[in-house]
């Protein structure tokens, strides 16, 4: 294992930071201007080295996560390691096609030219990481980043200490230091740092602090990727088998101990079907973790007594159906159900963000997406039904930012499927190829050849009536035509451009071959004229 070298740049206690943050911008920008990280070979070996740094530091950073969250292994290698890794095989294996220009449809106007997106990298990028998941996201925006050949400041959250004291100390070992450089720093840190100008910035983390970030990045016009989060809510109806809804919205609300940004944050449903729904909760936990859940090694903690403090108000005057337990010192706040949760009551004006589950019954599903759509769009939506047209009727009437049907979380594992919020939870997506898109500015080029003006001559003054028809004739939009007949068309073009070129060639030819006839013809019949060359006739003697 490599040794412990620690090359970022350490804000935490430094007062005056101005001149350290402005030389590690400027080191950054000089190293993208010198086009290092442009090639396909250089970005291949950093996302190896990325590789190589999760696999070889399992122990280490499955140690951090516990010291910070109370992290179980499996879900430190399930939710943090292994789905990043995933994202890393998938760069490695498309990133030579994700890099080649992509051929867009020609028109009439530019059927002889070669239109196509070239992605080009945006120059010296920032992602500032979240505490919930530390090396998930911080290290899987990380992949777009490298792969599309970005220089990047990380900024890894101060929150989870432990996890950020890894990430500065073991990742500049296995990636360039001149092009990826990490940063420890508070709040005041990162505002010092956010001054500063960014090619583009990638934010994951709360709300609030996510306008923070966007008015900083307005200020040099700078664009952003914000991951935030919201309310996310659940529809459970009579049709479902409660046994196994309750299975996976309590693992998807559990897992982390619910500081998840797509965990379920309340559950909608009848009167009729709360009752069994809750007592299928309770089974699935106690399957899970035991009679005693704060005593399992398979369930988190809260990460902060701010962030303990906060949740536990929200049991204040709550029906606790179960749960409800807490422990201070652990900061620890058992699995907890609360049942005939009004809509408008105080646990659901804001994002829960821990293993508490409001279950609101409500008339039907028309009330169930009335409300969904009289607040914030949530960063996810979960149904769960028998019935299909319920499942559509929820993803035709209102939006969030993804969506999984009989099931929670598990619409991120899809790589295929792009990740992020919509309004409220954030703007911007990732995850396989939209990562690499998302730190990609998309160039369009037209590539036009030397010759052939006559297709378009028309556009050159002076203007007349012709012309102007003329091109409105070549610009109008019409159904692109297949690739293969595009081919066939200019097959067709450049065929009848010989023909016609050899046809004036052969006219000429004949042309002048007679004239030599003739002239030889003139010279026998007119005598006293001397004989000279046929291709070059001499002036007088």
């Amino acid at each position: 294992m490599p040794s412990t070298a620690g090359k970022g740049v350490m804000l935490h206690g430094v007062e005056d930071n101005t001149a350290l943050i402005t030389d590690t911008v400027q080191k950054l920008r000089r190293t993208f201007q010198s086009g290092k990280t442009r090639p396909y070979e250089f970005r291949k070996k950093q996302l190896e080295g990325l590789l190589k740094f999760l696999n070889e530091n399992v122990d280490l950073l499955c140690d951090a996560l516990w010291k910070d969250l109370h992290k179980p292994r499996q879900e430190c290698i399930v939710t943090e390691i292994e789905i990043t890794k995933n994202e890393i095989l998938v760069a490695l294996a498309n990133l030579k096609k994700w890099m080649s220009p992509k051929p867009t449809e020609k028109s009439l106007a530019t059927l002889a030219d070669y239109p196509f997106i070239q992605h080009e990298p945006y120059g010296v990028v920032m992602i500032i990481g979240a505490w919930n998941y530390p090396v998930n996201l911080l290290l899987g925006p990380l992949v777009g980043a490298i792969g599309a050949g970005n220089c990047v400041l990380i900024k890894p959250s101060e929150v989870a200490e432990n996890l950020e004291r890894t990430i500065y100390e073991m990742l500049p070992n296995y990636i360039d230091q001149d092009c990826y450089i990490g940063v420890c720093a508070g709040p005041e840190g990162t505002s010092a740092i956010l001054k500063h100008k960014f090619d583009y910035i990638f934010y994951t983390g709360s709300t609030t602090v996510g306008k923070i970030v966007y008015e900083a990045a307005a200020k040099h016009l700078t664009p952003v990727t914000l991951e935030l989060g919201g309310k996310s809510p659940v529809w459970v109806d009579e049709t479902s088998d409660m046994t196994l809804a309750a299975r996976r919205i309590m693992w998807g609300k559990l897992i982390n101990a619910g500081q998840t940004c797509i965990a379920p944050d309340y559950v909608m449903c009848t009167a009729e079907t709360q009752g069994e729904l809750i007592k299928a909760m309770k089974t699935a936990v106690r399957e899970f973790l035991g009679d005693n859940p704060g005593k399992s090694k398979d369930f988190c903690h809260i990460i902060s007594t701010r962030q303990f403090d906060r949740l536990r108000k929200l049991l204040t005057g709550q029906n606790v159906a179960f749960g409800g337990d807490f422990d201070v010192d652990q900061k620890y706040i058992a699995p907890t159900v609360l049942s005939n949760v009004g809509l408008y009551s105080e646990v659901m004006k804001s994002e829960i963000f821990g293993p508490i589950l409001p279950i609101v019954p409500v008339g039907n599903a028309d009330t169930a997406i009335r409300f969904v759509n009289e607040g914030e769009k949530p960063l996810a939506l979960y149904v769960f039904s028998k019935d299909d047209r319920v499942s559509e009727r929820f993803l035709k009437e209102t939006t969030s930012g993804g969506a999984c049907i009989n099931d929670t979380i598990m619409h991120i594992a899809a790589e295929s499927l792009p990740f992020g919020g919509v309004g409220a939870s954030g703007t911007g997506a990732y995850h396989g190829f939209y990562s690499f898109e998302t730190f990609s500015h998309k160039r369009a080029v037209l590539w036009k050849k030397h010759g052939w003006d006559f297709l378009f001559a028309m556009r050159y003054p002076p203007y007349s009536d012709f012309k102007t028809n003329g091109l409105a004739f070549l610009m109008r939009y019409r159904r692109p035509l297949p690739a293969w007949l595009n081919k066939l068309v200019i097959f067709g073009l450049g065929l009848a451009t010989g023909y016609a070129a050899r046809v004036i060639t052969s006219r000429i030819f004949r042309i002048t071959f007679i004239g030599k006839l003739l002239y030889r013809l003139f010279k026998f019949l007119v005598p006293g004229q001397p004989t000279h060359s046929l291709t070059a006739p001499a002036g007088p003697q």
